[in-house]
């Protein structure tokens, strides 16, 4: 059974990091926006900051509902990040027990 399942896991944490780093992306790409320090209209840049909206958007938007206003800052990223970085940890015990 762990044979299968320790390698599974491993590959659901590079997975989680992965997406950690998109998120940040994510993140950076809208402030380079904001600040007309990338422009938006550039094919290239279109096409990368819909794939990451479209990727980050759900899970933020679910900690957005669930946050209260706090006027312009958004914070939802951080929390989608401590969240996916305690699911790690959660994993990681998981090996540590299987395997």
């Amino acid at each position: 059974m762990d044979v299968i399942l320790v390698p599974a896991l491993k590959l659901l944490i590079n997975v989680i990091d992965l997406y950690i780093w998109v998120v940040v992306i994510g993140v950076v790409l809208s402030w380079l926006t904001a600040f007309n320090v990338v422009n938006s209209s550039n094919r290239f840049v279109y096409i990368v900051g819909d794939f990451i909206y479209r990727f980050t958007e759900p899970p933020l938007r679910r900690i957005r509902g669930i946050l209260p206003d706090l006027g312009g800052f958004d914070i939802s990223p951080i929390i989608l990040i401590f969240i996916l970085i305690a699911l790690q940890e959660v994993i990681v015990r998981i090996i540590l027990k299987v395997g």
